[in-house]
């Protein structure tokens, strides 16, 4: 995992970064995270590395470092961003502990 890695046509990258923009996205993503995995076309291995919350996963599988913890921010909010949010504990279990 790392920069070297990433495959800028993952489908994952391009969700992680409409995702990010568009508030109705967003909130189509938490109503229905199939519909819009198949709409991105996501591979099965991407499927199950976000159902799974396994953002170290979507590193190796080629997701952008910059859009790591993003994906924990999608999931836990981005609010009150610091070491003990709930969004950076998600980040840390996933890379840091399992890494």
């Amino acid at each position: 995992m790392g920069i070297k890695n990433v495959k800028p046509d993952l489908a994952s990258n391009r969700l992680v970064f409409d995702i990010r923009r568009d508030t109705g996205l967003m909130d189509d993503f938490h109503q229905d995270m199939d519909a819009v995995f198949a709409r991105y076309g996501l591979t099965d291995a991407e499927v199950e590395a976000w159902k799974e919350l396994n953002i170290q996963a979507l590193g190796d599988l080629g997701v952008h470092p910059y859009f790591l913890p993003q994906i924990s921010r999608i999931f836990k909010g981005g609010a009150y961003n610091h070491n003990n949010s709930e969004a950076a504990q998600l980040y840390a279990k996933t890379m840091v502990e399992q890494g």
